[in-house]
């Protein structure tokens, strides 16, 4: 019996070596086949983002290839510059005004486009419907700009793109707006000012990195099945667009140089082909023709507003129809004769808007470049009184253009105040829409958000003070 329970055990003990050996086996074939099993299985295996992954081909150059394709990612992904929250709106679609509403959006901004997501990026993706993609920004060609008057919000930007889109950007962190506002400019000023010929040398840099048939197939799905002359034709016109390109800048050389021969501004004036302007031209200028102290302009719109505007909701804050507002500019550029009681300036937001279009076009602000420093530093003083006594005698100190008309503007804006119980206009809200666009820093930029603070606070205590600081110089 002894024997045999040995005997037993070395079977069983042989049949283990046996089966680890077939085991050992089994995997030193498996995974020699592991490339056949994976070009079996891999095409099966979705992605985070649900796409398909390419089955891997047995052929060792197109395995090679493959490989490239997945090591060197698509150009559109090389670089997220940065992501993060943001208010956004979107007030034009390819021209077509939109109504502006404002949500909460993840921004994600890449070396070419931004990318916008109710969330996350990463939630969004895992989230999103199967051939959804989101709303996204091509930069190409794209203009980005501080657009104080669209939004009563403070620290809003503008992107305007090629196509006709307007978005509107914003945050009430100053130091984050700031930091996305340069970090889009800097994207948009890297890339090309022509967005089809950044398109077409985008598509002749991949196939330059690779000549990978995987590469090509990002022009036409079918590449593979086309006839041979097909393929000659695709590379032939991929080929010619560089050919254009440069025609291209040929004839963008030809316009700089007819351009700069164009006769200036001045001559035109002279010649008269070109009136003066009343909007765009210096304030000084504006009296100085007119024979006056303050704008006609400026005079006939206060008056417009003090007769049937001062109990509108929202006077100075809500936007009147921008093309109306063009139309009367218009109007007032050619010298026509302007009636502000005819039906068509019907809407008081047209006048209210086009006043302060002209202030924000002239070429020196209301309070002159040169005092703009020295207002901020009396703003800034610890003293109540001491701050009034010093803003007074600033504005005593002004060009009669600029002194004169302050007073009369901010006169008027005392009147919308006493009204704010009915306008809903109150000293803080003014100051928020007209500190800006009266005061500025000449080629300010960096410490924007800071002067925005003070621009508000100097038109504040202007308004709330007015009889102070231009008391004395009533008549």
């Amino acid at each position: 019996m002894q024997k045999s329970t040995n005997s037993d055990t070395s079977v069983d003990t042989l049949n283990s070596t046996r089966q680890g050996t077939g085991a050992v086996q089994m995997r030193i074939k498996n995974a020699n086949s592991h490339h056949d099993r994976l070009s079996q299985s891999k095409s099966m295996i979705l992605t985070d983002v649900g796409k398909v992954i390419e089955p891997i081909s047995r052929h060792r150059r197109n395995h090679s290839q493959h490989v490239l394709k997945d090591v060197i990612p698509p150009l559109e992904q090389l670089m997220v510059e940065k992501e993060g929250y943001l208010q956004k709106a979107k007030i034009a679609d390819g021209g077509k005004k939109l109504r502006k509403n404002w949500s909460t959006s993840w921004i994600v901004l890449s070396s070419r486009k931004i990318e916008f997501y109710k969330e996350s990026k990463q939630q969004a993706l895992a989230n999103m419907k199967t051939g959804h993609k989101p709303e996204s920004v091509d930069l190409c060609g794209a203009h980005i700009e501080w657009a104080k008057e669209k939004s009563s919000r403070k620290n809003v930007f503008q992107i305007t793109t090629v196509s006709g889109n307007e978005f509107l950007l914003q945050s009430d962190i100053d130091f984050i707006i700031l930091d996305w506002f340069h970090a889009i400019k800097n994207a948009i000023d890297r890339l090309p000012k022509d967005p089809s010929g950044s398109s077409r040398n985008l598509e002749l840099f991949k196939i330059q990195r690779s000549s990978s048939t995987e590469l090509l197939s990002h022009y036409d799905n079918d590449i593979k099945e086309q006839k041979p002359e097909h393929r000659k034709s695709l590379m032939f016109r991929l080929h010619h667009s560089a050919s254009d390109t440069s025609d291209k800048n040929r004839v963008k050389s030809r316009l700089k140089k007819f351009i700069t021969r164009r006769p200036s501004l001045k001559t035109l004036q002279e010649k008269g082909l070109i009136k003066d302007q009343i909007f765009g031209s210096h304030l000084h200028t504006v009296c100085e023709r007119e024979n006056s102290t303050v704008p006609r302009f400026v005079k006939q719109c206060i008056e417009a507003v003090e007769k049937r505007g001062l109990d509108v909701d929202g006077i100075y804050r809500v936007s009147g129809n921008l093309a109306t507002i063009q139309k009367l500019r218009f109007i007032v550029n050619q010298e026509e004769k302007l009636n502000l009681d005819d039906s068509q300036w019907e809407d008081i937001h047209v006048v209210t808007g086009a006043l302060k279009m002209f202030f924000r076009e002239l070429p020196e602000p209301l309070f002159p470049y040169s005092f703009f420093e020295r207002f901020v530093e009396a703003i800034k003083k610890q003293d109540y009184n001491a701050r009034i006594e010093t803003i007074k005698s600033l504005v005593q100190k002004l060009p009669p253009p600029n002194r004169d008309t302050m007073k009369i503007l901010f006169g008027h804006l005392t009147k919308i105040v006493a009204k704010a119980s009915k306008n809903l206009m109150s000293t803080q809200s003014l100051g928020i829409v007209f500190g800006p666009t009266l005061l500025r820093a000449e080629g300010e930029m960096g410490n924007m958000a800071v002067h925005m603070v003070y621009q508000n606070q100097i038109a504040e205590l202007m308004l709330s003070e007015y009889n102070k600081i231009f008391g004395s110089e009533e008549d």
